[in-house]
């Protein structure tokens, strides 16, 4: 199922229609697995409406690479190919091919090329060189080892220079979900970001047809789930000490997020931690966050440490734990789940789609300021779930998420105006007088009338779940 990417395909339509620096493009994409990268540039040369050629690289030998792609380019059988002993020998032969109409070349999980032959990429440029780069050619490679991918672009490679263009493919946005899930309820759909994020392999493993409880029981749950072994898998495929990664991981997924605590429960020296969280950081599984008021380029030792891809949030927080019942008790795990999933998915999911309500909303003129910075904010004394500030116009926005059986209740209100403002205040070398404060209540069941009117009485933005669904892009 294709959905969305609008972006990313007038990214690629805009290469066709460039002249400089010549009309010939050789173009990277890559994201993590999973990401629907082929499906991408597969969909983008078929809506071009030029004639294009799709292969996948394997991880076999390098002359069995060869002889495959020869035979996709040239459209014969792959018995009746000959053997190349070189890629250069093999790029001089399938160039007049390529170069004498125009023509797209899709060139998928590249790594596995440059895996088994170390001269294979230093071929590709000088095929580039020599043959494309004055054609009507347009060569897309692509690949999911991200680091490896990222590495193309730098100096020492020998594609440095050459490439014309580059996207780093995300997962899809939470907007996107309703569109794999069109009959799901908004706590549906958030539960199911919350589980796992956008990308778009994971949610065509479910079943729309399916609640997401049942799709948690039958489908995440069930033996031999792909989901089961999917992030060893990822980390297997991306690192070189994957056992280090995972205790990092696993410290991170139990709730350590300070850079000493980590250390102490994955037992990673502190001088080789800033190695490893960069390394994790570079493939989407980890972030440091800082809170929302500490000024762009501010030094500032207060960073917490936090899973960032969604499902290895959910996956280290619920199913690593329990993994050996995986197998004989699965009933067991499910109801771990749901004891755990309300708390789970509102410090998370809930906490982030509303600071991307916020911040899309900021953007959009829609607020009473436009906000240089959105995130969260905790210290000693006082943590807030939604902080909205603006320096230079002395704007501070403070909001609360409340993902509960009930409505918001005044208490809520009255807490955040009247302890947690002060505590920040303080902390900030605030003067209220000078600022203008304003609050943002975020709740899945709404809010009690007495709430209601105390939040209107400050001009607070009230904001409920069905709207936060609607409004998040």
């Amino acid at each position: 199922m294709f959905v969305n990417r609008e972006e990313e395909l007038r990214f690629l339509n805009g290469l066709l229609n460039r002249d400089k620096p010549g009309k010939a493009q050789f173009v990277l994409v890559y994201g993590r697995r999973r990401v629907g990268k082929s499906e991408l540039i597969r969909k983008w040369a078929e809506q071009s409406g030029l004639p294009f050629t799709y292969w996948a690289a394997e991880k076999t030998t390098s002359s069995l690479q060869r002889r495959q792609l020869y035979a996709r380019i040239m459209g014969v059988d792959e018995t009746d190919t000959p053997v190349f002993n070189s890629w250069s020998a093999f790029w001089t032969a399938v160039a007049p091919t390529l170069v004498n109409n125009d023509h797209i070349l899709l060139i998928d999980e590249i790594t596995y090329i440059a895996d088994a032959d170390q001269g294979a990429l230093s071929a590709l440029q000088h095929a580039w060189d020599q043959h494309f780069k004055d054609s009507n050619l347009a060569i897309v490679i692509s690949g999911s080892q991200v680091q490896t991918m990222a590495s193309l672009m730098y100096g020492q490679s020998p594609l440095f220079g050459r490439l014309t263009g580059n996207w780093y493919l995300r997962p899809l946005p939470f907007s996107c979900l309703s569109e794999f899930f069109p009959n799901w309820s908004p706590t549906e759909l958030v539960n199911l970001y919350a589980t796992v994020g956008g990308v778009p392999a994971y949610l065509e493993w479910l079943d729309p047809n399916r609640s997401y409880i049942n799709n948690l029981d039958e489908v995440l749950l069930s033996p031999g789930s792909m989901f089961l072994a999917e992030p060893r898998f990822l980390l297997y495929d991306e690192v070189r000490e994957p056992r280090t990664y995972l205790s990092l991981i696993k410290a991170i997924g139990a709730g350590h997020h300070a850079f000493g605590k980590i250390s102490e429960k994955s037992f990673v020296n502190t001088s080789n931690l800033p190695f490893y969280l960069h390394t994790l950081n570079e493939l989407g599984i980890v972030e440091k966050r800082l809170p929302a008021t500490v000024k762009p380029n501010e030094e500032s030792r207060t960073g917490r440490y936090h899973l960032s891809d969604p499902y290895f949030r959910f996956y280290f927080r619920f199913l690593d734990p329990l993994r050996e019942d995986l197998a004989y008790d699965r009933k067991r795990v499910f109801h771990y789940i749901q004891d755990g999933l309300n708390s789970y998915v509102g410090t998370t999911a809930f906490e982030e789609l509303s600071r991307q309500w916020v911040y899309h909303q900021s953007r959009q003129g829609k607020m009473f300021e436009k906000f240089e910075q959105v995130g969260q904010y905790w210290s000693k004394t006082v943590q807030i779930d939604v902080v909205g500030i603006n320096w230079k116009h002395k704007a501070l926005l403070l909001g609360e998420c409340k993902w509960e059986k009930n409505p918001l209740s005044v208490n809520v209100v009255k807490q955040l105006i009247n302890e947690k403002t002060p505590r920040i205040l303080k902390d900030l070398d605030i003067d209220q007088s000078e600022w203008r404060v304003r609050y943002a209540f975020f709740s899945k069941k709404g809010f009690t009338a007495p709430g209601v009117t105390m939040a209107e009485s400050v001009n607070a933005y009230l904001v409920s779940l069905d709207q936060l669904v609607i409004e998040v892009p």
